[in-house]
């Protein structure tokens, strides 16, 4: 049975208070990675202990690999106090197999043996591990990812709690050919890094969309008060990757700051010292405008042709604003839009049983 688990969150990292953690490394995976992607990078541990130190307590840290490959690296880590797993001699995949095999039966032993070690670290961008990071999650287990960005598996990141970049870990200063943190949607060759060049990062726009749709959703779920640690958390939850630093952020709560000052959200002092509680703001967050598109469009309409549908209208408002769109302002779909437009009074709509649709009319 697994020990009930600390609930307190810190801005930093998210995770409860005094997470243990295990750290288990694929040792040629990365250091391959590092070297292909990172224009001959040498791979080093410290950037990865110091992101894992903000999250918790290292209590284990193996690595494995056939040490006769790697002879400069087996100093360095020892230094961090790595516990080196020699592999066993063997050509190609078969050595390859056999690193992943004794990495994941030795996890599994260790989730079942120490109940209190509450996260486990799989660093290697190898798909081959998500069943291990999936079998963690259903002993309860916190899984964190870590893999180069060019040389990690798109069905990796996924299954993780969260998914750290090494290319994007502080202390981690090597060329890049264009800025930015998504990746292609394809899964990489298991074979082989892949070298394609980056995609530019989402926008700080998108950003606040995403934002007010999770604030929006934990509102309507909790009933509650949502607090900053919690928005967090459901954001990883719904990307692994996300990471405030690609924004230009250094911290979760500076990142919340800066969309208080452009009025996405209203902070507020809570219980909890440095989490503070997240709504959205008494005043007008910009929707007033959108509401006024929205009763402009169903007023030109209904006096060219009757009554509008509500299928296609959101297309009609694009026609006006190219940008529109209600997630932005935290609504979780089209439908609810109109229906907060309705509870303001704006516009009226009902169900069309000839039509099969919606019907708006202004007041």
């Amino acid at each position: 049975m697994n020990r009930p688990r600390n609930s307190t969150a810190t801005l930093a990292g998210m995770a409860p208070e005094e997470e243990r953690i295990a750290l288990f490394l694929d040792y040629e995976n990365l250091a391959i990675g590092a070297r292909d992607n990172l224009d001959g990078f040498q791979f080093d541990l410290k950037p990865i202990a110091d992101a894992l130190a903000e999250r918790g307590r290292v209590i284990a840290r193996k690595a494995y690999a056939d040490w006769s490959f790697f002879g400069d690296d087996r100093q360095r880590l020892t230094h961090h106090h790595v516990e080196l797993i020699e592999i066993p001699q063997r050509m190609g995949a078969a050595r390859k197999n056999a690193a992943d095999i004794k990495m994941a039966v030795d996890a599994l032993e260790m989730a079942f043996e120490r109940e209190y070690i509450t996260t486990f670290v799989i660093a290697s961008g190898d798909s081959d591990f998500t069943p291990l990071v999936h079998k963690l999650r259903e002993l309860n287990r916190r899984v964190i990812g870590v893999g180069i960005k060019g040389s990690t598996s798109a069905l990796l990141p996924p299954a993780c709690d969260e998914f750290l970049f090494y290319d994007s870990l502080e202390g981690v200063d090597v060329p890049r050919r264009r800025k930015g943190r998504e990746r292609s949607a394809e899964p990489v060759a298991e074979t082989g890094p892949e070298t394609t060049e980056e995609p530019v990062a989402a926008s700080l726009d998108d950003l606040a969309e995403l934002v007010t749709q999770t604030l929006a959703g934990l509102q309507r779920t909790s009933g509650g008060v949502v607090l900053a640690s919690s928005v967090k958390r459901a954001l990883l939850r719904k990307d692994p990757t996300f990471s405030e630093p690609d924004y230009g952020f250094r911290a979760f709560g500076e990142l919340l700051r800066h969309l208080e000052k452009r009025k996405v959200i209203e902070l507020t002092e809570g219980i909890a010292k440095g989490d503070p509680e997240v709504g959205f703001p008494s005043e007008g967050r910009g929707e007033d405008a959108a509401f006024s598109l929205l009763l402009k469009v169903v007023d030109e309409l209904e006096k060219e042709n009757g009554p509008p549908l509500m299928s296609g209208l959101k297309n009609q408002l694009r026609k006006r604003q190219p940008d529109f769109s209600e997630k932005r302002y935290g609504f979780g779909g089209f439908l609810q839009f109109c229906k907060a437009a309705q509870a303001r009074g704006l516009i009226e709509f009902e169900w069309d049983d000839n039509a099969g649709d919606y019907v708006l009319r202004s007041i």
